[in-house]
């Protein structure tokens, strides 16, 4: 692997990391679709994919990115319709990252975007179907792979490719600005699996210096943004973007599982200014800090938990956006991970993408 680059813009750094990393690519994807006729094709898609965002992968998170693409691209493709046949392919995905590519559970759950409990799970149903110990089955890669040899990186036409993605990209983010930019417009944005908003912090400056993260009661106003007040309940948290107008988010709406790890994002706009917000939830206890990477650099969110740490809370980033902000961000995609959300360890305890529609 490449140690780490201080940037990552120039097209010298992207096409070093294809022709560094395209043949372990090329036997990773051959692990997970068992096709040579598939193998080098799911390479070079995944790399289009990263080249059209290439500016703002971060220095030390590349290989992040490039293996969510690549698994993301393997499960997006067509294994028939029965609903076991795609489980099948997810469990075999678990454990080629398991035990060829040597990621942790918590690892391959932030990529897949799924419990830890659930990557065990897939994992010991897919060593059953194997027939093997997590040893044997890994000699059998090893094996399978013995007999691949790459062909040369097609890195012109992987960077034309790239391109024109990211022209398209930034061609549909366009229009969703000029709409999202009329007077009426209110832009949010869902996050993965739950919708939220975001909570920030009027206490005093020397505390807010100390923690980005606050401690309030049921029901306790705090001025975020300029025109935005938000509060949490014991059911979820709730936020005003203008005079007497309320946009109430719960928790419990996406019936998905309190307990497991995610945080969402959205965008909003009020007094003529977007800005960053969201929610996180399954964490134990208080969250360490909600970062946002943004087109201008990365920033720490402010955090609003209730008290006696129930695990879950509301964040937002005070400092605004411009169009052309919000226009890079549109153009990431759903595979783009901005948020990240880090428990009172300072590890990774989700990441999330920022998507966007009007209410």
């Amino acid at each position: 692997m490449l140690p780490p680059h201080d940037v990552l813009p120039a097209r010298h750094d992207f096409a070093a990391y294809a022709r560094t990393n395209w043949p372990r690519l090329v036997m990773t994807a051959r692990l997970l679709t068992d096709d040579p006729g598939e193998t080098e094709e799911l390479v070079r898609r995944t790399l289009v994919l990263t080249y059209a965002r290439w500016r703002r992968v971060p220095r030390d998170d590349a290989d992040f990115h490039v293996r969510r693409a690549l698994v993301k691209g393997h499960l997006r493709r067509p294994h028939g319709r029965r609903a076991a046949r795609r489980r099948a392919a997810r469990r075999r995905a678990v454990l080629v990252l398991q035990l060829w590519e040597g990621m942790a559970d918590v690892e391959i759950a932030q990529l897949l975007g799924c419990s830890v409990g659930a990557v065990r799970a897939h994992a010991k149903r897919g060593l059953g179907e194997a027939g093997a110990d997590a040893g044997r089955l890994r000699e059998r890669y090893v094996r399978a792979v013995e007999d691949v040899v790459p062909s040369e990186v097609p890195l012109a036409g992987i960077e034309a490719s790239g391109r024109a993605l990211r022209r398209r990209r930034l061609t549909v983010a366009s229009a969703a600005c000029a709409a999202l930019l009329t007077p009426a417009a209110l832009l949010t944005a869902g996050g993965i699996g739950t919708d939220g908003t975001s909570g920030g912090g009027s206490g005093s400056a020397a505390r807010r210096a100390e923690s980005p993260v606050r401690v309030v009661g049921l029901g306790e106003r705090v001025s975020a943004v300029p025109g935005v007040r938000m509060w949490l309940t014991a059911d979820g948290g709730h936020w005003s973007a203008s005079k007497g107008r309320h946009n109430v988010q719960r928790l419990t709406d996406s019936g998905l599982p309190l307990d497991e790890p995610g945080v969402s994002a959205r965008v909003g706009y009020a007094q003529e200014r977007y800005f960053l917000s969201g929610l996180y939830r399954g964490l134990r206890g208080e969250p360490g800090r909600v970062e946002v990477r943004t087109p201008t650099g990365t920033i720490t969110a402010s955090v609003l938990t209730l008290a006696g740490s129930p695990g879950w809370g509301v964040w937002y980033a005070n400092t605004p956006l411009s169009g052309k902000d919000v226009k890079t961000l549109l153009a990431g995609g759903r595979g783009e991970q901005n948020v990240t959300a880090y428990d009172a360890s300072g590890k990774v305890a989700a990441r999330s993408g920022i998507e966007v529609g009007l209410v």
